[in-house]
C-alpha cells in the first residue's frame, strides 16, 4: 500500500526557513523566495564580476598602484551599487604616498581633491584620516559602509561606500570589500617601497656620483701634492747644493788658495836670493826647479780661482731631482782622468734631501781619493736601493790600502791624524750621521771599496759595525 506524501504546512515552512537561507543565502520573511533568491544570485554574479575585474588590475602592474586603487573603489561602488565610495588613509600612514584619498561619484568620475568631494564623502573621509574606524567591516545606521584597510595588524585607511539598497549587506558583500581593502592595503604599502627603494637608488646613485668625484679630485691633488712636494724636495736640494758651494769656495779662497800663492811668493823669493847671490859659485844650480815649482804654484793657483769661479757661478741644470742624477754628475766630473761607471740596482726611493746629498759628498770625496792616491785607472760607483736600506759603494782598481786608511780613520777620530786624512773620518761621520755605517776594505778589483749603508726613513738602524769588522 503506498503512502501518499503530506503537503508541507506553514509550520513546516517557518521551521525549515533558517536551512534554506543557510543553502541559497536567501533572507526573507515572506512564504515566496524568488525574489529574495534573484537578488542573491545578482550579487554572486557581481561578486564574481568583482574578483574578475580586480585580477584583471592586478596583472597591470606597469600601470602603477594608482591604476589599482582606482580599479577596487570602481568595483566597490559597481559591486554596492553605490550613490558613491571612497578609499582613504589616516594622516599617520604611508605619509610619503600620493594622493591620500580617491574617491568616485555616482557618474563614475574619479575625485582625488578635496574641494571636489560632497559633503557626506568629505564627513566620511576625515573620518578615516582621524583613525576614527571601526575594527572590522561595520554598516553605520545612515547606510554607510567602513571597511578598515588593516596592514600588520594596523589599520592604515579605510574604504567607505553608501550602497542605493536599503537592504543592509549580506557576508559576501562584506567579504568582497575586505578583499578589496586588503587589495589595497598591500598595494598602497607596495607602491610606498617602491617608491622608497627608488628614492634610496637615486641617493645611491648621487652619493656614487659624488664618492667618484671626491676619488678624481683627491687623485688630481695628490699629484699636485706630488709635484709640489717634488718641487720643495729640489729646491730644498738646490738651496743645500748652493749653501755647500758657497761654502767650499770660501774656505779655498780664504786658505788653500792663499796658502797656495804664498807657497809661490816664497818660492820666487828664494829663487830671487839664488840669482843675486854673488857668492853662491859652490852650490848646485837649483833655478830650474824653483822655475818648475813656480810654474807649479802658479798654475795651481789658476785651478783654484777657477774651481772657485765655477762653485760660486750659478749651476746651469734647474733640477737634480735624485741620488742617482747627483751620482752621475760626480761620475761625469772625473771622467776626463778616470774611467768611472755608475750602476744603480733597485727603485729609487727618495730619502730626503739631506741624506742624499751627504752621500753624493762621500761618493764625491770617494772618487777625489781614487784620482789623486791611488794610481787606479778604473773605479765602480754601485748604488743598491735593498728594502730597508740604501747601499753607496765605491771600488776601485789602484793600490790602496785598505787597513791603512782604517788605520787613518782611528786616528782621526783621536785627533792624532794630520788635517790631510780628514776626509775619511767625514765620510765616516756622515754615514753615521744619518744611522749607517761606512766599512772600507779590498775591492774585488784588487784596489779599495768604501761601502756607506744607511737605512731608509723610519727604518731603525742595525748596530754599527766598526771598519774592521765589516772588512772581516
Amino acid at each position: 500500500m503506498t503512502t501518499q506524501p503530506r503537503p508541507f504546512s506553514a509550520a513546516d515552512i517557518a521551521r525549515r526557513l533558517p536551512d534554506l537561507a543557510a543553502l541559497t543565502g536567501v533572507r526573507s520573511g515572506k512564504q515566496t523566495y524568488y525574489s529574495a533568491y534573484q537578488r542573491s544570485n545578482e550579487r554572486l554574479q557581481l561578486t564574481v564580476a568583482a574578483m574578475d575585474s580586480i585580477s584583471g588590475a592586478l596583472v597591470h602592474s606597469v600601470e602603477g598602484p594608482r591604476a589599482l586603487l582606482e580599479k577596487i573603489v570602481r568595483v566597490a561602488s559597481h559591486h554596492l551599487d553605490a550613490r558613491w565610495a571612497a578609499l582613504a588613509l589616516t594622516s599617520q600612514a604611508l605619509p610619503s604616498t600620493r594622493p591620500r584619498f580617491l574617491a568616485i561619484d555616482s557618474e563614475g568620475a574619479m575625485i582625488d581633491a578635496a574641494a571636489d568631494l560632497a559633503e557626506e564623502v568629505t564627513r566620511a573621509i576625515q573620518r578615516v584620516e582621524t583613525g576614527d574606524l571601526p575594527a572590522r567591516a561595520t554598516q553605520n545606521a545612515d547606510g554607510v559602509v567602513v571597511v578598515p584597510m588593516l596592514l600588520d595588524g594596523h589599520a592604515i585607511g579605510g574604504l567607505v561606500a553608501a550602497p542605493r539598497d536599503d537592504l543592509p549587506l549580506e557576508t559576501p558583500d562584506l567579504s568582497v570589500l575586505h578583499i578589496l581593502a586588503n587589495l589595497a592595503a598591500v598595494s598602497l604599502h607596495t607602491g610606498d617601497l617602491y617608491r622608497t627603494g627608488l628614492a634610496q637608488q637615486r641617493r645611491a646613485h648621487q652619493l656614487f656620483e659624488e664618492v667618484s668625484e671626491q676619488a678624481r679630485l683627491l687623485s688630481v691633488r695628490d699629484e699636485e701634492l706630488r709635484a709640489a712636494e717634488q718641487r720643495l724636495r729640489v729646491a730644498d736640494q738646490r738651496e743645500l747644493l748652493e749653501n755647500e758651494r758657497r761654502r767650499i769656495a770660501l774656505e779655498l779662497h780664504d786658505s788653500v788658495a792663499q796658502t797656495v800663492l804664498s807657497a809661490g811668493l816664497v818660492v820666487e823669493m828664494l829663487r830671487g836670493d839664488f840669482i843675486g847671490d854673488a857668492s853662491g859659485a859652490g852650490r848646485r844650480d837649483v833655478r830650474p826647479e824653483l822655475d818648475r815649482a813656480r810654474d807649479l804654484m802658479s798654475t795651481a793657483t789658476e785651478q783654484l780661482r777657477s774651481v772657485i769661479y765655477a762653485l760660486n757661478h750659478e749651476r746651469g741644470a734647474e733640477n737634480v731631482a735624485s741620488l742617482p742624477e747627483l751620482l752621475a754628475e760626480m761620475a761625469a766630473q772625473h771622467r776626463p782622468h778616470l774611467n768611472v761607471r755608475l750602476r744603480v740596482e733597485g727603485s729609487p726611493v727618495p730619502m730626503g734631501t739631506a741624506a742624499e746629498h751627504a752621500l753624493a759628498r762621500t761618493a764625491g770625496e770617494a772618487l777625489f781619493n781614487v784620482a789623486m792616491h791611488s794610481d787606479a785607472g778604473k773605479a765602480l760607483v754601485r748604488l743598491c736601493y735593498l728594502e730597508d736600506c740604501v747601499v753607496l759603494r765605491i771600488g776601485d782598481d789602484g793600490n790602496g790600502d785598505p787597513a791603512a786608511m782604517r788605520r787613518t780613520v782611528r786616528l782621526a777620530r783621536r785627533g792624532a791624524a794630520d788635517g790631510r786624512h780628514r776626509g775619511l773620518l767625514g765620510m765616516a761621520l756622515r754615514a753615521e750621521g744619518l744611522g749607517g755605517t761606512l766599512s772600507i776594505r779590498r775591492s774585488r778589483a784588487g784596489g779599495v771599496a768604501i761601502e756607506s749603508r744607511v737605512p731608509l726613513s723610519g727604518v731603525t738602524p742595525g748596530p754599527t759595525r766598526t771598519p774592521e769588522e765589516s772588512d772581516a
